[in-house]
């Protein structure tokens, strides 16, 4: 990595450690949304959609960012498999990011519930209330969350291979913002 561009600006740091836990979270939040019928489902419920919101916007500003600010490069050696992969990996998280806020807000809307952040905030409806989009919805919705989980524990991986195998440089540049 060049040293100009050997690590991502502080603010995109913050953004990708900002947004991992937040989605993490949301991963977790939604699992025991699925796993409850008790009280606690309105209350994870109530959590689920301001923070799928917030991700929905914050990853709107990290695209932004992403491409007004300079990326280091991957190191030179890296296979093109490897690089390919890294590439669309990115892509396909950054679609999950975005899609999937957008798909949980539709499926609400479907279901005929209003969109609440907060106890006097409430969004419009992307969907006119209708029981079979709802269904097609909701499975999308964990059809992708799925999918999510397992594309984000896949970047973990390959990070940590970067880190601990490779020792190349690239998960220091995220972590650290700098080599070393």
């Amino acid at each position: 990595m060049s040293a100009a561009t050997s690590h991502f600006s502080p603010l995109a740091r913050l953004l990708h450690w900002l947004m991992a836990v937040m989605i993490i979270a949301m991963l977790f939040i939604g699992a025991g949304m699925a796993a409850s019928v008790s009280a606690r489902h309105e209350w994870l419920l109530n959590l689920h959609k301001p923070l799928g919101i917030a991700i929905l916007l914050l990853v709107l500003v990290r695209l932004f960012v992403r491409f007004a600010t300079r990326q280091p490069p991957l190191p030179a050696d890296l296979p093109g498999v490897q690089v390919l992969a890294a590439r669309l990996s990115h892509v396909l998280l950054y679609a999950l990011m975005f899609i999937l806020p957008l798909v949980g807000w539709a499926m609400i809307s479907a279901a005929g519930d209003p969109v609440m952040l907060g106890s006097s905030l409430q969004l419009p409806g992307l969907l006119a209330a209708n029981p079979g989009a709802f269904a097609f919805l909701r499975k999308a919705h964990t059809y992708l969350a799925y999918l999510l989980f397992f594309t984000v524990l896949a970047h973990l991986a390959a990070a940590l291979f970067h880190g601990w195998v490779r020792r190349d440089g690239v998960l220091q540049s995220m972590v650290r913002g700098k080599k070393g």
